[in-house]
């Protein structure tokens, strides 16, 4: 059975990763200043984070259009496919998911919409096992999905808590942090939820907690880098990871500047990490 496999902008793979694997990308949509982007079309990262402090009407984010979804899989079916896997952002975080199923109700139970419970490359690696595994079956790809899942762990350390204020995704969970925009929020993304795990005073003592999962122990299978336009700061906090823990390291770690549909509610200079235990 020649599986199909789709996913949404926020998985924030690289494009070879894509294109190696088959994997179709629904873009999600992003308006600044009145202005609708295609996320990844027309608007660099580094642009975009160039001029979100600049702006003074904060960017709005929305899912893609069912008919959006509907051609993707209308086109992998006319390719070959005889049924579709579909894995997006966390439902409970966005509308996307939600509009995947509505388009999956088209074809008569060929489509499997899986929410990913995840964000960026904690989509982006459950889309990638299921990709890798869609040659040996449905059954083979969903259990790869589901075992990358179980295996997942998304870290952040968000700069400030002013631009999810802005664009009023703030979280229940970091609501402790009250009016204290000082602080640098450190936040796990686990079972759909955004939780916070503490808050810090400086950059370094930030990137320092991150680190400290790592000395936790334990192997890793896949890992990603991720920042909003602080390539700098992700590039030292490798070095520091690989230093400390280079024998229990993947050989390939992907580093990313996070899409700007996620960069809108976290603002830019975060640090994050995507990590799949082995």
């Amino acid at each position: 059975m020649k599986i199909g496999v789709v996913t949404d902008s926020t998985c924030d793979l690289p494009s070879n990763l894509l294109e190696q694997h088959a994997i179709e990308v629904v873009p999600s949509i992003l308006v600044i200043d009145g202005r609708e982007y295609a996320d990844g079309e027309g608007l660099s990262r580094h642009d975009f984070y160039s001029r979100l402090p600049l702006l003074q009407i904060s960017p709005t984010t929305a899912a893609p259009s069912i008919g959006e979804f509907t051609r993707r899989y209308q086109r992998l079916f006319e390719h070959g496919c005889e049924h579709v896997i579909s894995i997006h952002a966390a439902g409970a975080l966005t509308a996307i998911v939600g509009t995947a199923q509505q388009a999956a109700q088209e074809f008569d139970g060929r489509v499997t919409v899986v929410d990913s419970l995840s964000l960026s490359l904690g989509l982006g690696f459950q889309t990638l096992a299921a990709a890798e595994a869609a040659q040996e079956g449905l059954q083979a790809a969903l259990s790869a999905v589901e075992s990358t899942r179980r295996r997942l762990h998304v870290l952040a350390a968000l700069d400030t808590l002013e631009y999810a204020r802005r664009s009023g995704r703030v979280p229940p969970t970091l609501s402790v942090f009250g009016g204290m925009l000082h602080l640098k929020p450190l936040v796990e993304l686990a079972g759909g939820e955004i939780k916070a795990i503490g808050a810090v005073r400086t950059t370094t003592q930030a990137d320092g907690r991150l680190a400290a999962f790592f000395r936790a122990g334990g192997a890793i299978e896949r890992l990603a880098i991720m920042h909003s336009n602080a390539e700098s700061r992700a590039r030292a906090f490798l070095d520091q990871i690989m230093r400390e823990n280079s024998q229990s390291l993947p050989r390939d770690i992907l580093m990313v500047n996070v899409t700007p549909v996620i960069g809108t509610h976290v603002g830019p200079n975060a640090l994050g990490l995507a990590a799949v235990k082995a």
